[in-house]
């Protein structure tokens, strides 16, 4: 058995459906959330920044006696999760391959979209992580790099994010995919408006959810798990203003946060 936390990292307040996630799958794990809201979003940061962020981030939680990391972003699970493994022995959990896994299982006609940040896209990482699991797939990605701000200022409905999403969407909805990956913690958030311009035949596949079940196999197989009498609770540490986190937080979680701390990087 092992009570310490797990840690868990994004951006901003976007990997709190992560951590959704993670509280309804464990009613015994405590986790540490670090949302690096001074610094998002990553998504338009070069991929130099983004390892240093998430270094420090790991450094850091690694400091608060984390057993095991997740990261929560995509755009870091992209660009940093080799880095970071080739650093640190703790185990490091990405979103992009679980996520990528799901949509090989769920998709009947091997035509799969992918929606993620202007970095994240770029990357190709999702492309090659599809492809690696089944070559026979068409892949079609589209960074969305407005859904981010959308999400983070609470904007999650009306007609702004509708219009938004409808031209975004455009390109993805005219290439006769039948499965969508939310390639960004923060798209869960505005999964009913895509969910509408795409079509409910549309199967989407949120990345961050998927994780879980890695989450899950690593603890077991790391020996690792909290006992079952462990309490869980939810602590969040934020690297600018806590007022706005706190006010969206509950549109992210279904659980309550037990502390939310202001916290600065040097």
């Amino acid at each position: 058995m092992d009570n310490r936390p797990i840690g868990v990292f994004d951006s901003g307040i976007g990997g709190l459906t992560v951590v959704d996630a993670l509280a309804n799958k464990f009613s015994n794990e405590k986790i540490i959330y670090f949302g690096d809201t001074a610094r998002l979003p990553y998504g338009n940061k070069s991929s130099k920044s983004i390892k240093h962020f998430s270094k420090q981030i790991t450094n850091w939680l690694i400091a608060q006696d984390c057993k095991l990391i997740v990261i929560a972003c995509n755009t870091a699970s992209a660009l940093a999760l080799n880095f970071l493994r080739s650093e640190f022995s703790i185990p490091i959990i990405g979103v992009i391959n679980p996520g990528a896994l799901l949509a090989n299982k769920k998709s009947k006609n091997n035509r799969i979209g992918v929606l993620g940040t202007t970095a994240t896209i770029s990357s190709k990482t999702y492309e090659k992580t599809l492809l690696n699991i089944n070559s026979d797939l068409n892949v079609f990605s589209k960074a969305c790099p407005l859904f981010v701000p959308l999400t983070e200022e609470g904007w999650i409905s009306g007609d702004v994010p509708k219009s938004i999403a409808e031209t975004y969407l455009k390109e993805i909805k005219e290439s006769n995919v039948d499965t969508v990956i939310l390639g960004c913690t923060h798209y869960p958030l505005i999964k009913p408006i895509i969910s509408q311009i795409l079509g409910m035949k549309i199967k989407l596949i949120d990345s961050g959810k998927a994780s879980t079940e890695f989450v899950e196999e690593t603890l077991r197989t790391e020996g690792i798990k909290a006992n079952s009498s462990n309490i869980r609770r939810i602590n969040c540490y934020v690297t600018d203003s806590i007022k706005p986190f706190s006010v969206l937080a509950g549109k992210f979680l279904s659980f309550p946060i037990n502390s939310i701390k202001h916290i600065e990087l040097l």
